[in-house]
């Protein structure tokens, strides 16, 4: 039976902002400042891992059904055997039969044949002329060549018979061994199917029992495409339907590994869950021992900050790139990656043309993808864009509270100045 993903729960993290209250696990949002929640989740929704059961359970039973649905044909494939065995042996004991046949029926031709030339010869004693004495004698040449020919027939049917014994011998034994090995087959395959039948049962007892822990709605859902596709969830990884090798969209892969909320493949209509177990080691974990984070180049032509607190919109990356005497900034939702507003142009560079987003808390993070890449993302950024940022923002908290003190009350972004 296939177990549901088991995802492991990292240590905890002592709190980046010095404020006492740390990370339980990398899924855990901040309960007192209620800041960033960049981490993967550590569970799968119930109804993911109660469908997950279901579906092994369905799997099995559809390959038990298959299994027994099979063994009548197997059967009847071993009994046709066994009858094209048992119409070997008629041909060669008919073939016999017609040898027999055949030897009664040259003997008796040859004893009208001698009966014949008893009479001509009986005729020949009393004819008057010498034509009719050549014709008898002619007659009884005639019949004599025929009873030679017979007695060559019959010595050919003799030669055959120990032949056709051989093979009616032959047949006969094959027939009985066969005959053994078919009925051990069958039997054999009785057993298996009382198996199978036995298994079946407890199978679709289980079942039952799980489809009573599931939403009426999801499971007619799930078992519409179940029964049209084979089954009815798909993991996702590298952004990809493994049910049907799909791309999924950026918005909808990180709804999937956020795991908060059921959503459905667009292309084959499986539900799609993640496994973190089966997430590249580069996204889903950071060694405990990392070389110094690179610093941002102060004169970089595009540059991107994490925002905590930008207005409404809350948690937020922006992107400023300079070019032409003028700058730009797009604004991007922290989890979802997706684009908030449209794009802002300004001139002069962007520390000139946007001062009001370099706050106290906003931090600069590494990250630098050319304009072209940019454009194919259209409203929403990649999932793996997102990840880069959000690893190097972590990063930058470490760093900072590594130099600070673990209860200090001090904010725990990186200067903007930087």
């Amino acid at each position: 039976m296939q177990m549901k993903p088991v995802i492991p729960c990292p240590a905890k993290i002592n709190d980046d902002r010095g404020d006492g209250v740390p990370f339980t696990c990398f899924g855990e949002r901040r309960r007192k400042h209620d800041k960033i929640n960049v981490y993967p989740r550590c569970t799968m929704l119930p109804d993911i891992e109660k469908l997950l059961e279901l579906q092994v359970a369905d799997q099995e039973i559809r390959k038990l059904k298959e299994e027994i649905a099979e063994l009548p044909k197997r059967i009847g494939a071993i009994e046709q055997k066994l009858a094209g065995t048992k119409s070997q042996l008629e041909k060669a004991r008919a073939a016999a039969k017609a040898d027999e046949a055949n030897r009664k029926k040259f003997e008796a031709a040859i004893q009208d044949l001698q009966g014949k030339i008893s009479k001509y010869r009986d005729q020949s004693l009393d004819v008057k002329t010498n034509e009719q004495y050549k014709a008898l004698l002619h007659e009884i040449q005639f019949a004599e060549q025929e009873i030679r020919i017979n007695e060559d027939r019959i010595l050919e049917v003799m030669v055959n018979v120990e032949a056709r014994e051989k093979a009616v011998k032959a047949a006969e034994a094959e027939l009985k061994a066969e005959t053994a090995e078919v009925e051990t087959e069958k039997e054999a395959a009785r057993r298996v199917t009382a198996e199978d039948e036995k298994k079946l049962s407890e199978w679709n007892a289980k079942r039952d029992g799980l489809r009573q822990g599931i939403d009426a709605d999801l499971l007619r859902r799930y078992e519409r495409v179940m029964k049209f596709r084979g089954s009815g969830l798909a993991e996702v990884r590298d952004q990809k339907c493994m049910g049907c090798q799909v791309m999924l969209r950026p918005q909808t892969y990180n709804e999937v590994r956020n795991g908060e909320q059921l959503v459905f493949c667009d292309s084959c209509q499986r539900v799609l869950y993640f496994d973190l177990a089966n997430e590249p080691k580069t996204q889903t974990a950071e060694p405990a021992h990392t070389r110094r984070r690179p610093r941002p180049k102060a004169d970089a032509s595009q540059a991107w900050f994490y925002r905590p607190d930008y207005g409404d919109a809350g948690e937020v990356l922006i992107v400023f790139t300079n070019g032409g005497g003028t700058a730009s900034r797009i604004i991007y939702d922290m989890h979802s990656g997706r684009q908030l507003g449209d794009v802002l142009n300004r001139e002069g560079n962007y520390h000139q043309a946007f001062p009001e987003d370099f706050t106290d808390s906003a931090v600069r993070l590494n990250g630098h993808w050319e304009e072209e890449e940019m454009l194919e993302w259209g409203s929403e950024m990649p999932s793996s864009t997102l990840d880069v940022l959000h690893a190097d923002l972590r990063a930058a908290q470490r760093e900072h509270s590594g130099a600070h003190k673990p209860h200090s009350s001090e904010p725990a972004q990186q200067s903007a100045a930087s």
